[in-house]
């Protein structure tokens, strides 16, 4: 049914259809009263008063639209600590790019020859996502192998399950060692999403990672917020004592994918929150994330864009106050004037409901007011303060002027002197 309806409905970005069925109506199951699709629309079943079914449409449209708590989780770095939760800050911040770097860690390539098809696993599986996200971002794909790249902490062994064990305490330090060894944010522009694999060297086989309750993780990986994730791909160990190495090992990248793009999912904030359980949620498929999802993304960074561009102008301006003998050039003044115009287009567009013009001038006024802020005419060390001046100036020309000062002095009694003596007449 949510196939069938999608040509007949709106597909604006923003958009929302909701359509109400009868309450003996067998399209939605038994038990379940809300059916919310991959695409933007919704089916409800008519149960009650009219009230009631207004209530209930206020619940689809909280689950489904751009709510107050995504409007602070959106300006969550401008929010003063304390105010929002943890989970608040977890989110990628706005970006007009973003660059995904897939590792493949083999500490122990004397044990394990590993080969995993990632150009055809980003074909097949994130690539669909990637178009999706298109419209919020550009990004861009790219991977690496690294050899004897260790993760930095001794794991545990645990005698009862004969493996061995890293904890959750553990694992933010994790990272830093191996971040060290990818390169890869050194000379970017853009935030860099890291997707490690990392296949646990012979001695430390099999690895397995802990939750806090120190139950194993289903997964067998973990993400950090802003940074991305890393997966423990574990290899049996040979049947054979006597078996050559090292060992043809070939990545499953199906059951690979699939963790990191639940890990993409949760760094872009599209994890989905607890629901009613009179709900149902459609799977968002192989694109991997729904349209009113991608609705969703485009608004909080909208508002994210908005709000970076009033603090880089408002910075800009203090600059400017500050420094009463700065030169504006005329480029700048033009680069200001256009995010202000960019600015005040998007809220416009944004309160009308035009999402995707909105989140444009939005990106505009990004650009153009980083461009003003960052132009190098404005470079603060190009400008002193008077009494910087003259702490720089005075020793230089100081031991100039005393000779100079000095013989201005004897020229000018040397005039009075000769003034004062009578002239001689024949």
């Amino acid at each position: 049914a949510d196939a069938a309806l999608h040509p007949l409905q709106d597909t604006t970005l923003g958009s929302l259809t909701v359509y109400v069925v009868p309450e003996t109506s067998s399209l939605l199951p038994q038990g379940i009263n809300v059916y919310v699709g991959k695409h933007r629309s919704a089916l409800v079943r008519a149960v009650g008063s009219l009230a009631a079914l207004q209530a209930r449409l206020r619940e689809v449209t909280q689950v489904m639209s751009f709510t107050a708590a995504s409007i602070a989780a959106a300006l969550s770095d401008r929010v003063p600590d304390g105010r929002l939760s943890p989970d608040a800050r977890r989110d990628l911040k706005s970006s007009l790019g973003y660059e995904i770097t897939f590792s493949l860690l083999n500490p122990d390539p004397k044990s394990h020859t590993v080969d995993w098809d990632i150009e055809g696993a980003v074909n097949r599986y994130v690539k669909p996502v990637l178009d999706k996200l298109s419209l919020v971002a550009n990004f861009s794909v790219d991977s690496q192998i690294l050899y004897y790249a260790v993760l930095g902490v001794t794991p545990r062994y645990d005698k009862e399950s004969s493996s061995f064990l890293l904890s959750a305490h553990s694992l933010p330090h994790v990272i830093n060692p191996v971040e060290a060894r990818l390169g890869s944010s050194a000379a970017s522009l853009y935030p860099v999403l890291n997707f490690l694999l990392y296949v646990p060297e012979r001695s430390h086989s099999p690895l397995y990672i802990q939750d806090k309750d120190g139950a194993p993780v289903s997964t067998n990986a973990f993400h950090s917020p802003r940074w991305g994730g890393i997966m423990v791909y574990n290899v049996e160990a040979p049947a054979s004592p006597q078996a050559s190495f090292p060992l043809h090992v070939d990545v499953d990248m199906a059951r690979v994918m699939e963790v990191f793009l639940a890990q993409l999912r949760l760094l872009f904030g599209l994890s989905r929150e607890e629901v009613p359980p009179e709900f149902l949620l459609e799977g968002p498929g192989n694109e991997g994330l729904a349209d009113w999802e991608l609705d969703h993304l485009l608004w909080a960074h909208t508002v994210e864009n908005i709000a970076t561009v009033s603090t880089t102008l408002t910075s800009l301006a203090q600059l400017l106050d500050k420094i009463g003998n700065i030169v504006i050039k005329d480029d700048v003044a033009s680069e200001v004037y256009r995010a202000v115009a960019s600015v005040q287009s998007a809220v416009t567009k944004l309160s009308l409901g035009h999402l995707h013009a909105a989140f444009q001038a939005s990106k505009e006024a990004v650009t153009s007011s980083e461009r003003a802020f960052f132009d190098p005419s404005l470079l603060h060390l190009l400008y002193f303060p008077d009494d910087q001046k003259f702490a720089i100036y005075i020793p230089l020309f100081l031991p100039m002027a005393v000779p100079i000062l000095l013989s201005l002095a004897k020229i000018v009694r040397e005039t009075r002197m000769r003034k004062k003596e009578p002239t001689k007449m024949d």
